[in-house]
């Protein structure tokens, strides 16, 4: 510790971008400014949305909202499966009230609430100002042309392939590190949709679990931009300049119809969630079973899981996670990059107490908090294939890459938080 600051943490900051500088198809051409830019605008950020008592009182805030949330759509949710649902009056004696909470029924009807909530927001023009101011900053501080910015800034409120919906008619014409930027920054970011479900199930384990999933949604951002930048370095040549036109995104008829609607689109990610973690999991488990047939290790069997957590041990360790406690948090990350984020909260909201430390807690939300994961390769492939479908080939040879990217970006995220003095969000 060096005056609050962890310096461990900063090995994982310069070691990320320096990583992805030897995997960039241009080492000639390394952004020093954005890089510098970024670094200093995600440790700002944090500054101020713990720092500063009128954002740090938003950001508490934030964790009765989602309270507020939950309780509201259980009401929902007791309402159409009863009992099924966890609520009092179960017909049968239960010995183990923690069996009781079923990812169905807690976690995804939330993500269908929210959705209904976000189109009716769109259709009230909150959610459309709020994404073009941010298209402006992205615009403004990272240099990006107005298409992009806009599309990043949805990203980072409706989701990796939502957000470039915003721009369909552009996709075309985007340039290759353009169409890689969106790739890759839609991988280290969240949707909306899925904050709140992150912070439903790291409550009661993470102090002020809302506003950590909530920063790190918007923090990690300009990570992917940077971490973007330098694997497929921009080509100033190819940009040309053209008006942005904004009457081809969605819209609705009334406020009626944007729940209705909403509730649709929320549908198909519920049913898109639900049905990747069936699969996922399970192929994780015949895995697993196989590497059990074979002679065990260090006293116990080999797994998928222990081998990512020997993998990625020294990148939690460069994070800023003591060596005690890297092992655990390695797991974590593999479990993220294979099985989705969803699956490594809740394996870490279910470690017991002094697996790791508060403050490990803390740097693991920011890593785990994004889309990079193998089920989102094919989202991000079916979904452009559809959005660009003369750029399929093109999102194809890029998009392993961009997954690379995403994840480290959200580790860099991890990293920036770490450096900073835990005073600062322990409120």
């Amino acid at each position: 510790m060096i005056f609050g600051f962890n310096a461990q943490s900063l090995v994982g900051v310069v070691l990320i971008p320096a990583l992805c500088w030897a995997l960039s198809e241009a080492r000639g051409r390394f952004p020093w400014r954005l890089a510098l830019g970024a670094a200093a605008a995600q440790a700002a950020l944090v500054a101020l949305l713990f720092g500063l008592p009128p954002a740090r009182a938003i950001m508490s805030g934030a964790g009765a909202a989602v309270d507020g949330l939950n309780t509201s759509t259980q009401a929902g949710v007791r309402f159409v499966f009863g009992f099924l649902s966890g609520a009092d009056g179960q017909p049968y004696g239960v010995t183990d009230p923690r069996a009781l909470y079923i990812f169905a029924f807690h976690v995804l009807p939330v993500i269908l609430v929210i959705c209904a909530l976000s189109a009716l927001l769109w259709h009230w023009r909150v959610l459309k100002w709020l994404t073009q101011a941010f298209g402006l900053v992205f615009e403004k501080t990272m240099g990006l042309r107005g298409a992009p910015a806009l599309a990043t800034a949805a990203t980072i409120f409706m989701g990796q392939v939502e957000g470039p919906i915003f721009i369909r008619g552009y996709l075309a014409s985007l340039t290759r590190s353009e169409l890689f930027l969106l790739l890759t920054v839609g991988m280290a970011c969240v949707s909306g949709s899925t904050v709140v479900a992150y912070a439903t199930i790291l409550q009661g384990v993470l102090p002020n679990a809302a506003a950590h999933v909530l920063t790190a949604s918007l923090i990690s951002a300009p990570a992917g931009v940077l971490l973007a930048r330098i694997l497929v370095p921009r080509d100033p040549a190819a940009e040309q300049a053209e008006p942005l036109d904004l009457q081809g995104v969605k819209s609705y008829e009334s406020s009626v119809d944007a729940l209705i609607k909403g509730t649709g689109d929320g549908l198909q990610i519920v049913l898109n969630v639900a049905a990747t973690l069936v699969v996922f999991v399970s192929l994780i488990a015949m895995v697993d079973g196989l590497l059990g047939l074979l002679p065990k290790f260090g006293g116990a069997p080999i797994s998928i899981e222990r081998g990512l957590g020997l993998i990625f041990t020294p990148l939690a360790w460069a994070m800023g996670v003591p060596c005690r406690e890297a092992g655990a948090a390695g797991s974590l990350l593999g479990v993220k990059l294979v099985l989705t984020e969803f699956s490594a909260f809740f394996d870490m909201a279910k470690l017991a107490p002094g697996v790791l430390s508060d403050r490990s807690r803390v740097i693991m939300t920011y890593a785990l908090c994004g889309f990079a994961n193998v089920a989102s390769v094919g989202i991000n492939v079916a979904g452009y294939a559809v959005l660009v479908p003369e750029r399929r080939g093109e999102v194809a040879a890029m998009v392993w890459k961009a997954m690379l990217g995403g994840f480290l970006a959200t580790c860099m995220t991890a990293s920036v938080v770490g450096a900073l003095p835990a005073a600062l969000y322990a409120h």
